[in-house]
């Protein structure tokens, strides 16, 4: 029950600035922050929520600080790497963009038309420090850049001030500002000659050109700022949207509501290229740390681009769906998710790096249900446009189409456990069709229904399938036999969703009243019902005139799953909320709320009285100051659909917010995760950690001094992690084998989950060498009993340790095989010994088979101090007339 959010997978890029630290690519994703690995092709989502959108973020140089601020200046200070909350503030205003200094210790902020310098926490106390403040912009600002030290020095050069900061404005006005300490106070001694006063002069000249330069150590308090160039970009029917500054190429990145995009070298500002990647808007630039790749943002393509401008070409792709998210489901493995949404694309992605690997944009219409085939190599899916479709997920094409004889819509999917039969409910003509998936012919038409199909389930181990719909009616039917309905189930209330239980002897459904119902699909029996309607009720629209406590009506599960053993059943509908039951005693388990963002509709269970007029809600009314390109900017309806408001005047255009919901759950096969799609994209939420933060990754200390330090105090598991964070194997070998095997438990099961498969290619590697074969396979046993599972949901960093270890394994076993065959009977004997040798030695003489006389000589040794080993020394006789035998019979074989 202990389910934690692991990920967000198809939510668009709606806006905010783009970062990239070091090879993780930053953006904003609702009031979420993402990180794309750009050379492992991962994709994670920060536990970590702010109050609404996130507009802003930016990263400290050493990459551990994540400084992320929403559309009302609101601002979380985040550990990336331990993934902790640090500390949580206000700017008191919208704050478009901010940087981080390039020695980490303060940060720029652009707030309203005001630039803003503010210190970064640390270890330090400092009093009495107050930002400064630098105005001189007449638009909005929307970019702040510090210079490094490389762009100082050439500025040097040219005979030039060396600015500190770079800030650029809407109107396309670019500032450079200069950074000089106080001034030195002069000497009241009225004895000084006219010599020292000049050099003092000079000393403090001097002391200022070298001001800026200095950015490493320089603390930007007490000093003044001054404005020093102004720049301007001019686009011809075109406004500056977004830029991005290189420090260590010194290049300057604008970007224009055109698509078109310039480079320009500073200080001389000299354009480099004038490059264009399409006709909308580009919303955010910005720059890897080498300087050779470009991150583009489009916010009214909801794309992601990551462009080498060098050789102009893409080095990343991705978007996710531009609309909410109808559908979702698991493949038979739980390795593989696949979505549907209303902008009519069918996406399949990975749940263990979180990328989508292929996008199927065949339907015309919005995609209302998907499913996996039972192989788990097919998918297919239902549209508003007629048709079902399946993909081929081997080769990545359209290989059936399934159409009606007369145009339907399409609102519900099912396929038979066998994989042969396709089922799909139309939502006009109230029929339920089925085809043979193998030709693709219509087979048989089901009608009996009174109103939509909105849901279609097989059972898993019969031949039934339940179908249900508005017309407040549940229906069994019998596919393959022909005979058409078997069962009626009359509920008081439109049928909203179906779920089997595994087993196949319960079928649950619910209504548009908030209940669930509990059938015996056999007997056509009510078992129980499930009393959600409080439980799913919460959150209040901004068109409400009731509060969240009264108002209940529309609040109803649209989706529901049962566990993989059937005990638990997950609900999700109209609401924030998604419900977890407990099905033999009908109480609610947990109710997860999928969403605190406060963009969107439906989440506060308060609304602010002051803003409640004759009129209606101000928060639907578009009263901010914009220019008309700003008011025909894509908004979004209270259904996700996209709008465009052109023409209108300032005031006018309603300003709804999209409502938090969710459309559809799933439970993975194996238990450990489940799905939601919600209104900003699908939640994955998982018993296991997936992106845990790894104690290996330490600054200090990290020697093999601290390694043998740890050892002699018997701390065996930081030993580990330090010989594991040096990747030295001679040094992981020693802290292995240093290990008493009586600790090798504990060490394992406190060591990290991420940490598993490295250790286990170590061990692998370690196996064929080593005389203490017993011992590395204590490690072996521990590290799969503890961390299997963990291992086994990333299977693909763990692949490739699992094989080297068989490998190892193989060859051991085929190294001792034939031995242990070729002296089974003389082990089992020297076993009998060794409880002889425990009394003392003693001679044994034995026949043999042949009747012939061996000679066994035994005799028990003592070692030193703690450690006692006995050796026996084995001499068989050998049989007159062979001198081969005779050499051959005198082996000597120690056995400790």
């Amino acid at each position: 029950m202990n389910f934690k959010f692991s990920n967000l997978l198809g939510a668009p890029y709606r806006g905010g600035n783009l970062l990239i630290s070091g090879n993780e690519l930053l953006t904003p994703v609702g009031n979420r922050v993402s990180q794309i690995n750009l050379t492992e092709s991962t994709s994670s989502t920060l536990p970590f929520e702010n109050a609404k959108n996130v507009r802003t973020i930016c990263v400290s140089p050493d990459g551990r600080l994540l400084l992320t601020i929403d559309e009302d200046g609101r601002a979380l200070v985040i550990n990336r790497r331990r993934r902790a909350l640090l500390h949580h503030f206000t700017f008191k205003g919208t704050v478009r963009a901010a940087s981080f200094s390039p020695d980490g210790n303060y940060v720029a902020a652009a707030v309203g038309r005001l630039v803003q310098v503010w210190r970064r926490p640390g270890f330090e106390k400092n009093y009495g420090y107050k930002p400064p403040t630098l105005a001189g912009h007449k638009d909005t600002p929307i970019a702040v850049h510090f210079t490094s030290r490389r762009l100082q020095e050439s500025a040097g050069l040219l005979s030039k001030e060396a600015p500190a900061l770079y800030t650029l404005s809407r109107d396309g006005a670019l500032h450079a500002w200069t950074y000089y300490k106080k001034e030195i106070e002069e000497d009241e001694d009225e004895g000084k000659d006219d010599k020292e006063d000049a050099n003092e002069e000079k000393s403090f000249r001097d002391e200022a050109s070298k001001a800026a330069r200095q950015s490493q150590s320089l603390t930007f308090s007490g000093g003044n700022w001054k404005l020093t160039d102004k720049y301007y970009f001019n686009q011809r029917g075109a406004k500056l949207s977004a830029a991005a500054f290189q420090g260590n190429l010194g290049i300057l990145a604008v970007g224009f509501s055109n698509g078109l995009f310039e480079l320009l070298q500073l200080p001389d500002n000299t354009t480099i290229h004038t490059l264009s990647v399409g006709r909308e808007k580009i919303t955010s630039l910005t720059f890897s740390p080498s300087g050779d790749w470009v991150a583009l943002g489009s916010a009214a393509l909801g794309q992601l681009l990551v462009w080498e401008w060098r050789s102009e070409s893409y080095v990343l792709k991705q978007q996710g769906h531009y609309y909410d998210v109808s559908a979702v489901s698991f493949s038979p493995d739980g390795s593989y998710l696949v979505t549907g949404a209303d902008d009519a694309k069918v996406k399949v992605w990975t749940l263990m790096n979180g990328f989508c690997f292929v996008t199927f944009a065949d339907h015309t219409a919005p995609v209302t249900a998907v499913a996996f085939a039972p192989s788990g190599h097919a998918v297919l899916s239902a549209s508003l446009d007629g048709t079902v479709r399946a993909y081929d997920l081997v080769r990545y094409r359209n290989f059936r189409t399934m159409t009606t004889p007369t145009p339907v819509q399409f609102s519900s999917l099912s396929i038979d456990p066998g994989g042969e039969i396709v089922v799909a409910g139309s939502s006009d003509s109230f029929q339920i069709f089925v085809w043979s998936l193998k030709t693709g012919r219509l087979l048989d038409v089901l009608a009996a229904h009174e109103g939509p199909v909105i849901a279609l389930s097989f059972a898993p181990n019969a031949s039934l399938l339940a179908s249900g719909s508005w017309d407040k009616t549940v229906r069994t039917w019998d596919v393959f036999s022909g005979k058409g309905g078997v069962e009626e189930l009359r509920h008081s209330h439109d049928v909203l969703a179906l779920a089997w239980r595994p087993d196949g002897r319960q079928l649950a459904s619910s209504t548009l009243d908030g209940q669930i119902y509990l059938w015996d699909p056999i007997e056509a029996e009510l078992q129980a019902t499930i009393h959600g309607r409080r439980d799913i009720a919460g959150g209040r629209l901004r068109s409400d005139r009731r509060t969240a406590e009264n108002t209940s009506s529309g609040r109803a599960f649209t989706s529901l799953a049962y566990s993989a053993d059937g005990a638990y059943l997950l609900a999700g509908g109209s609401s924030k909320y998604v419900c977890m039951y407990d099905v033999n005693e009908r109480v609610m388990l947990r109710r997860f709320q999928i969403t605190y963002n406060k963009s969107l509709d439906g989440v506060l269970d308060q609304l602010n009285s002051k803003n409640m007029t004759d009129a209606g809600p101000l928060d639907q009314i578009n009263d901010e100051n914009s220019d008309l390109e700003e008011e025909a900017n894509v908004l979004m309806d209270q259904n996700g659909a996209k709008s465009k408001n052109t023409g209108v005047l300032p005031g006018i255009a309603g300003n709804s917010a999209p409502k938090a919901r969710t459309r559809g759950v799933a439970l993975s096969p194996t238990g450990r995760s489940w799905a939601a799609a919600t209104t900003e994209g699908v939640l994955l939420y998982s018993l296991d950690e997936g992106m845990v933060f790894d104690p290996t990754d330490l600054a200090e200390d990290v020697t093999p001094a601290a390694v043998l330090r740890a050892l002699g105090s018997g701390a065996y598991l930081r030993a580990l992690l330090v010989a594991l964070r040096l990747r030295d194997p001679e040094l992981i070998r020693h802290v292995l084998f240093a290990t008493p095997p009586e600790s090798v438990e504990l060490v394992v099961a406190t060591l990290p989950a991420v940490m598993a498969p490295g250790l286990l290619g170590t061990l692998a590697e370690a196996l064929p060498t080593t005389p203490h074969v017993e011992h590395v396979l204590s490690w072996v046993k521990s590290l799969c009993s503890r961390h299997g599972m963990a291992m086994q949901n990333r299977a693909g960093e763990a692949a490739p340790a699992l094989r080297a270890l068989h490998k190892a394994l193989a060859g051991l076993q085929e190294d001792l095989g034939s031995t242990v065959e070729a002296n089974l009977y003389s082990l089992q004997y020297l076993c009998t010994v060794a409880g002889a040798t425990e009394q003392g030695g003693e001679e044994i003489v034995k026949k043999d088979g042949a009747g012939k006389k061996g000679v066994v000589l035994v005799k028990a040794e003592e070692e030193e101090e703690e450690e006692e080993e006995a050796v026996a020394e084995v001499v068989v006789a050998p049989k007159e007339g062979s001198k081969k035998q005779a050499a051959s019979g005198n082996k000597r074989k120690q056995i400790k």
